[in-house]
């Protein structure tokens, strides 16, 4: 039995989550530590946090272990403190889903997401109901603590050249959804010396601006008053501000492949060196970091193994096509004002605009779609297909990628729905389209095949 997902735990306040549960997640997490640890712990906007925190500190607290609380903030700035600060951490969030969900991530004492292999003793505790529970004298101390969001601040302004970004004056729009970045984002453009005007930066956990995942179509206001007002850009993060998306300052929305790619470029170009991202991530990435001397390193899907992989590596840079980008000279996490105090710089230092940056990038075509599948199949499908590709150009790390000329398709089974994905990218449109739809139909042979 699993309790951790993809991205920590997470389900719906008041049907799974409840505060039965979740003080035991806490007395899990409790033993799993050694008595006396400090556990850093920091929540976004969302209605439940303070329910769904304090069920956990309890668990904590007769553990044995100290709670340090930092109140309201982004999951990279809890991060950032536990990993200056803490011996562990927890972020009360569920990022990008709706306000009736909640979260809880484990965070290592360096900072990063915990790996899986820990998480399984967590798990192992949590299942079997191995608490420690301590004697009174010997319960946990808990402190509230200000000033985590500040300490965040000041550690992105120290990796970017702040007097040239001032130079330019930007004018930036800031969606924050309505969460955790409201307390930190618009901030760190003020100190950056941008013209901020706001869009959601008020704390409410309902989100009612728009749904908190920054895709395109829920970031129309955004797009409008970028234009509206002559940005030299937009700014949207999700709800726990590990991510960042952008609009250009002809109003159009960036996908993250984009940005990455962006980064990636001017960071190979004045370093050398590696660049990790998972095998989702768009032939634009790879190209112009081969075309600056870098290579590229490909892992699984998820931004912990992204992490782990460039501690591995000594990467220079890494992240995914969702906007989550990694800058180890600051945390090996995402951090989605760390990003836009990066653009801002690249910005700054080329004197161009973003759009000029933008269409300076090799452009490729992506599309994304679902197969039904069960999920008692997935592994024999997986197996099957790949016998059955096997004299095409594969690699395996995350499911099946299959490489041509100019072109890619991925194949691997949803860890969290009953389905099995594909993505594609490709120079010409009509091109992805047949491929797309060949390798459909292979999957749905292979699907239909087994019984």
């Amino acid at each position: 039995m699993r309790l951790f997902g993809t991205n920590g735990i997470r389900g719906k306040v008041g049907e799974n989550f409840t505060p039965d549960f979740l003080s035991k997640v806490g007395l899990a997490i409790g033993a799993y530590l050694p008595r006396g640890n400090n556990v850093v712990v920091g929540m976004d906007t969302r209605v439940s946090g303070e329910m769904v925190k304090n069920a956990v500190v309890s668990g904590l607290l007769a553990s044995g272990v100290n709670v340090i609380d930092v109140g309201l903030a982004p999951t990279p700035a809890i991060q950032f403190y536990t990993k200056n600060h803490g011996d562990f951490g927890i972020a009360i969030t569920a990022s990008h889903n709706p306000p009736e969900f909640n979260g809880v991530k484990a965070i290592a004492g360096d900072g990063t997401e915990l790996p899986r292999e820990e998480e399984e003793r967590i798990e192992k505790i949590f299942f079997s109901k191995s608490w420690r529970i301590v004697s009174w004298k010997d319960v946990g101390k808990y402190q509230k603590i200000e000033g985590a969001n500040e300490e965040y601040i000041k550690g992105i302004l120290s990796h970017v050249d702040v007097e040239k970004i001032r130079k330019r004056k930007f004018v930036v729009v800031v969606d924050c959804a309505n969460g955790a970045s409201c307390f930190t984002t618009p901030y760190l453009l003020e100190r950056l010396g941008c013209r901020v005007i706001s869009l959601n930066c008020h704390s409410d956990g309902t989100f009612p601006g728009h749904e908190s995942e920054p895709k395109e179509e829920n970031l129309q206001d955004l797009i409008s008053v970028v234009g509206d007002v002559s940005a030299d850009l937009g700014i949207a993060h999700d709800g726990d501000a590990d991510r960042a998306i952008f609009v250009d300052d002809r109003g159009r929305f960036i996908s993250g492949d984009k940005t990455l790619a962006l980064v990636a470029r001017e960071i190979v170009k004045n370093k050398g060196g590696k660049v990790v991202t998972p095998v989702s991530t768009s032939l634009i990435v790879e190209k112009v970091v081969k075309e600056n001397g870098g290579e590229v390193v490909y892992t699984k899907v998820g931004a912990p193994i992204v992490a782990r992989k460039m501690i591995e590596v000594g990467a220079v840079f890494g992240g995914e096509e969702n906007g989550g980008m990694i800058f180890p000279e600051h945390q090996y996490c995402r951090d989605g004002a760390m990003t836009l105090a990066k653009i801002l710089e690249i910005m700054a230092k080329s004197g161009k605009k973003l759009s000029e940056m933008i269409d300076a990038l090799p452009r490729y075509y992506q599309k994304k779609i679902s197969v039904s599948c069960s999920d008692d199949k997935k592994v024999k499908v997986l197996e099957t297909l790949k016998e059955k590709l096997k004299d095409e150009k594969i690699d395996t790390v995350d499911g099946i990628k299959i490489w041509g000329e100019n072109w890619w398709i991925l194949i691997r089974p949803s860890g969290t729905e009953p389905i099995y994905r594909i993505y594609g990218e490709a120079r010409d449109k009509e091109i992805l389209d047949s491929l797309i739809e060949k390798y459909k139909r292979a999957l749905e042979g292979t699907i239909a095949s087994i019984s």
